[in-house]
């Protein structure tokens, strides 16, 4: 009984350290000042290639738009799922800001993963690619291209 012990304690040594841990990470996205209706987001993650590869979060509700964020639904569209259950809230009027906590595996820190955000409005403009950030171990700050002002993240 003590060998087994023994031999369960060692095991869990040698296999905790390989064990993939997460980090909390915040982005923010912050809106430029305008009138209008409020933009829908979507914040995803892509590989170093630039794949896809998952969904952080979407702002706006009303699913019908969601193919206004180009770039973000291209991506869902060959992954071939979507699962937003918990990952959306309401759309984000000018000067306003996103806030997104998420946790990532370590692996995707400083491996050339980055935070993309894809901005449209009903009756406005569309965004693929608004602002693109690193996930750094690093705080770091982007400017927007569209009704994105900034995109921030830190760990």
């Amino acid at each position: 009984m003590k060998k087994l012990a023994a031999m369960l304690m060692l095991a869990t040594a040698l296999v905790a350290p390989a064990t993939a841990w997460a980090r909390d990470v915040t982005i923010e996205a912050q809106m430029v000042r305008y009138s209008g209706r409020p933009a829908y987001l979507a914040v995803y993650l892509t590989d170093p290639s630039g794949a896809y590869q998952s969904t952080l979060w979407v702002s706006g509700h009303k699913t019908r738009y969601y193919g206004a964020l180009r770039g973000w639904a291209q991506g869902v569209s060959q992954a071939g799922s979507l699962n937003l259950d918990g990952i959306t809230g309401a759309s984000v009027g000018g000067g306003e800001t996103l806030t997104v906590h998420a946790s990532l595996a370590d692996t995707l820190i400083d491996a050339g993963y980055q935070v993309h955000v894809d901005t449209a409005i009903e009756d406005g403009g569309q965004y693929s690619d608004d602002a693109v950030i690193a996930v750094t171990s690093a705080p770091g700050t982007v400017d927007g291209t569209g009704y994105v002002s900034k995109l921030s993240i830190s760990m």
